[in-house]
């Protein structure tokens, strides 16, 4: 059998949000075509590399 590369792990993150802002935001990523996890994943990643938003 040959090997393969592992999947990247994923992390889930519970964390608390007014539900106002969240509503907000997953409605501005649908009407502009985007998932609302991906969006969150590319911000942390830019702070991750940068050490800002």
């Amino acid at each position: 059998m040959a090997a393969t590369p592992k999947a990247p792990k994923k992390m889930k993150i519970d964390y608390n949000i007014d539900r106002g802002i969240y509503d907000d935001f997953v409605k501005t990523c649908s009407r502009k075509g985007y998932a609302p996890n991906i969006i969150v994943e590319r911000i942390m990643k830019k702070y991750a590399e940068t050490g800002q938003m």
